[in-house]
């Protein structure tokens, strides 16, 4: 019993050992455990919270999977952060006098992660108002695609030729993005014609229309529509608009339409023309 004594009170004056001092304060083993252990529970409690979140907004049919993402993410890092505190605090250490030091850092560090904490603050907008969503077909400069990813640093995009590209997130809410699936994705494709002068124009826009109902993936409603829009320097121009579903076709159905309208224009014997000049040659004198 007397040995079992001893070695407590050797191991109570292990914890009480001073290791090191943050301005008046004494830390000892014992205090590193108190604020190892607050950590501890802050982050079993953050985890715990955000699951019972996401499992709140998963059956709430409301509220964007984007938004119940942010919120658990919110959650969990506040109640970590109050973790922090609670355990500096418990461990004696005056918050007060680590204000100064951490507007020091805070100014370093801002500097250094300010584009960082940038993208961070754009892909929390990102997530709760969601101006972009994940399956978007959006046009952001030169690159398009599919919005495949939306973290909170950036957004992955993938293209037609399936390249996955990695936006900064402050790129999607500074910069102008054209989102082709919002509202909805009906898509209006525009295919320009030339046709030579003389031709029939009530055969040409009969023929433009017959071409864009032959194709099962134009839509009827609203219908396809013919456009004579310039009398151009060697072409009557045309316009055939057309709807469709999904923008994301829109390569390949343009392509069928300019097949189909080359051969409706031979059957047809209307005149696709090349540029021509008239060129005169004076004689000298």
């Amino acid at each position: 019993m007397a040995n079992v004594t001893a070695w407590l009170k050797s191991f109570g004056a292990t914890l009480d050992r001073a290791l090191f001092k943050i301005g008046d304060t004494t830390i000892t083993p014992l205090s590193l455990l108190i604020f190892l252990g607050t950590l501890i529970i802050a982050a079993v409690v953050g985890r715990l919270v955000r699951q019972a979140i996401g499992r709140y907004f998963t059956r709430r049919t409301d509220v964007s999977e984007g938004a119940g993402y942010a919120l658990e993410r919110i959650a969990q890092l506040s109640i970590v952060a109050a973790g922090v505190l609670v355990g500096l605090e418990n461990v004696g250490i005056d918050l007060s006098a680590l204000t100064a030091l951490g507007a020091v850092l805070g100014v370093g560090i801002g500097f250094g992660l300010q584009g960082v904490a940038q993208n961070w603050v754009s892909g929390l907008t990102l997530l709760i108002e969601r101006p972009v969503q994940r399956g978007d077909f959006i046009e952001l400069g030169d690159t398009v695609g599919v919005v495949d990813e939306i973290t909170l640093r950036a957004t992955r995009v993938l293209t037609r030729d399936n390249v996955a590209i990695i936006v900064p997130n402050h790129a999607l809410v500074t910069g102008t993005v054209h989102n082709l699936s919002q509202p909805n994705r009906n898509y209006r494709l525009r295919i320009p014609v030339g046709v030579a002068y003389g031709s029939n124009t009530a055969l040409v826009t009969d023929t433009l229309v017959a071409v864009a109902k032959a194709n099962d993936e134009i839509r009827h409603d609203p219908a396809p529509q013919v456009l004579f829009v310039d009398f151009g320097d060697s072409a009557l121009a045309f316009e055939l608009c057309v709807w469709l579903d999904d923008p994301r076709n829109e390569p390949r159905i343009a392509s069928d339409l300019r097949f189909a309208i080359d051969h409706a224009f031979r059957e047809n014997e209307i005149q696709i023309p090349f540029p021509q000049r008239d060129v005169h040659l004076k004689q000298p004198s």
